[in-house]
């Protein structure tokens, strides 16, 4: 398959998952946009050592995640976010953006903390198993299986608290 067709069909397939994956990770639709478009520039430099261990989207997800936490070790990301104070305001008029600041779940998996919202993210909003989800953040099934119920306890309490 040419490179442009990869390209294309991997952007079709995963462009809006990766970019909510990203959102709801970087709390930035700008900076969510550079990781994907970054995701996709990594994806396609390596392909040819994709050894198709897990899937194509576990494969990505893992790529996206990575790209949001490099973003997250800069500098200039951590000034800004204390400079905003932990909130952003992304664009209104995007219908991601809307759907996202509508949900009381999302507020409430912006406030956990980085590896409780992956874990959330990977298995409700990326739809993976949890063998995916183990492969994505180099644990076993049964660890996946108690860092969800975990991140589930705690995204309960602060639900609770905003309702």
């Amino acid at each position: 398959m040419p490179a442009d067709d990869l390209l294309e069909r991997m952007i079709r397939d995963y462009g809006d998952a990766l970019l909510r994956t990203c959102y709801l990770y970087l709390k930035d639709y700008h900076l969510a946009e550079d990781a994907v478009q970054e995701t996709f520039i990594k994806a396609m430099k390596h392909y040819g050592g994709f050894r198709q261990r897990s899937n194509e989207k576990t494969w990505l997800t893992r790529i996206a995640i990575n790209c949001c936490k490099n973003m997250m070790r800069k500098k200039w990301y951590r000034q800004e976010r204390e400079e905003l104070d932990g909130t952003a305001s992304p664009d209104t008029e995007d219908a991601i953006d809307e759907l996202i600041e509508k949900s009381c779940v999302s507020q409430g998996i912006m406030q956990l903390d980085p590896d409780d919202r992956e874990i959330l993210i990977l298995f409700y909003y990326q739809e993976l198993t949890l063998k995916e989800i183990a492969s994505v953040i180099g644990r076993s099934e049964n660890a996946s299986m108690q860092r969800l119920s975990r991140a589930r306890k705690r995204l309960k309490k602060i639900l609770e608290g905003l309702l």
